[in-house]
């Protein structure tokens, strides 16, 4: 039994805690919250015990593994501090998106988990759908052939306006961590931005990518498209042939180059997703299933390595804006 303690229990931090309470290798002990009267809630709501100092929950309780699932400027500024303590306190640790706002904190995280040796991953949840999966397994199978081009558009309505790079920083650890999870590591970047009438936030982005292996890509990100239309599209093309997946995991349909036939695999509601909601547990579930497995921390799937990946590209991408489009070379992950 994997013994867990939730650190941020407002909205996404008590969805985690019911995911731990309802699975059967897991065991929610305790939850945190700085704010008392918020952690008391969870803890009444969950039937575990309630602090507000992480430290003092790790020398009081017998712990595996920490979620961090705090906010802060961004969705990610107080991620590092409890993230750091449950590092150096040898916890296995499972991070919300964006691993944080700050690109110097999440080095220093992705870095303090390498050299303690735990194992470190990020709720990328987008990642975890079984047309992702099928994605991947068809590129493995060298049914695309030679990369070619990766297109990703993710548009939701969001009108929080909190800071000009909230769009980027908050929303795109998502779309660009699956055009990674598809085409590996990016080398260069070029972005332009605009904002749409009386926003703050650069709330629509144009993004083009090189990545290592040779292909191109591109990422259109808007947080002033309606919700109630499809919010993610992507494609992915090779020599050989391409894929695309609708609305994260509604379906996804490969188009071999050769032949007019293809092939589709839908989610069915009897046996599949209910709904965008279920990636979260598809994400936790992989989690589990790797500490039960021992894993080492290097075969995390979504760790936090590959979300300091996406991270730097959307830095770059903000630093290609700011210079007016120039392309911007992106850090290597050592």
């Amino acid at each position: 039994m994997i013994r867990t303690a939730v650190v941020g229990v407002n909205n996404i931090g008590n969805i985690h805690c019911r995911y731990y309470n309802q699975h059967p290798d897991t065991e929610l002990v305790a939850v945190c919250d700085i704010m008392e009267d918020r952690a008391k809630s969870a803890a009444m709501t969950h039937g575990v015990k309630a602090y507000t100092d992480l430290r003092h929950l790790l020398d009081s309780e017998e712990i595996d593994m920490v979620c961090v699932a705090t906010g802060g400027e961004e969705k990610g500024s107080h991620h590092f501090d409890p993230v750091m303590a449950a590092i150096e306190a040898g916890k296995d640790v499972l991070v919300e998106k964006p691993i944080s706002n700050s690109i110097e904190e999440a080095r220093t995280m992705v870095q303090a988990a390498r050299e303690r040796g735990v194992r470190f991953g990020c709720n990328l949840n987008h990642r975890f759908t079984p047309a992702a999966s099928k994605g991947r397994e068809w590129i493995d199978r060298s049914m695309l052939g030679a990369p070619l081009f990766i297109n990703m558009r993710l548009t939701i309505d969001n009108k929080a306006d909190f800071t000009e790079w909230f769009h980027m920083r908050a929303l795109h650890p998502h779309s660009i961590d699956v055009m990674r999870y598809f085409f590996g590591d990016v080398k260069r970047v070029q972005s332009f931005m605009c904002k749409a009438p009386g926003r703050k936030t650069w709330s629509t982005a144009s993004v083009n990518m090189e990545f290592a292996n040779g292909a191109v890509g591109h990422l259109t990100g808007s947080y002033d498209m309606s919700m109630l239309h499809p919010i993610e599209w992507c494609e992915a093309a090779g020599t050989e042939g391409r894929f695309v997946i609708e609305n994260v995991y509604e379906s996804i349909t490969y188009y071999p180059r050769q032949s007019s036939e293809k092939l589709v695999m839908q989610n069915s509601i009897m046996r599949g997703m209910q709904g965008f909601n279920d990636t979260f547990g598809n994400r936790i579930n992989r989690f589990i299933d790797q500490l039960k497995q021992q894993v080492a921390p290097e075969q995390i799937e979504g760790s936090g390595a590959e979300a300091l990946a996406a991270q730097e590209i959307i830095e770059a991408a903000i630093r290609s804006h700011q210079s007016g489009g120039n392309v911007v070379e992106v850090p290597a992950i050592r």
